[in-house]
């Protein structure tokens, strides 16, 4: 069972941490690993652009560099900064980032959630999001 709410929650939390004096776009993630462990991952941005890294992946590459590897779900929040949760807009991964996420997690069962808020959020499967989706099975 997937608690939504502490989800979204965990992702606002971090968003305090982001690193963007680019583009004041901050964005947190909280990944739900298989068994119940929560990874937090916020944008952390470069001058060169090309390094920067996204919440979504941050989150990912943490839990994936401490052995994990099965995902239940993920919450993305992102905004201006100053901007309050729920005055926002909906922030969906980018899609690098999809493609990290179908690396890893089932298309079909794979939950993201973008959120403005504890209460006003949008829940998508990885398939969703991500149709037709390059894997390890087309090198196969």
């Amino acid at each position: 069972m997937i608690d939504t709410k502490k989800l979204i929650e965990k992702a606002f939390d971090v968003q305090k941490f982001c690193y963007t004096p680019y583009s004041n776009f901050n964005v947190g993630a909280a990944l739900l690993c298989a068994d119940g462990t929560i990874y937090q991952g916020c944008n952390i941005e470069n001058a060169a652009f090309t390094p920067t890294n996204c919440a979504e992946r941050t989150a990912f590459f943490k839990a994936i560099s401490e052995g994990k590897k099965e995902f239940t779900a993920i919450a993305i929040v992102g905004n201006k900064e100053g901007v309050k949760p729920g005055e926002g807009d909906f922030c969906a991964p980018c899609a690098v980032c999809r493609q990290v996420m179908a690396e890893f997690c089932d298309l079909k069962t794979f939950k993201i959630i973008i959120a403005k808020s504890t209460e006003e959020y949008l829940e998508y499967t990885l398939e969703e999001l991500l149709p037709l989706a390059f894997t390890g099975k087309n090198l196969k």
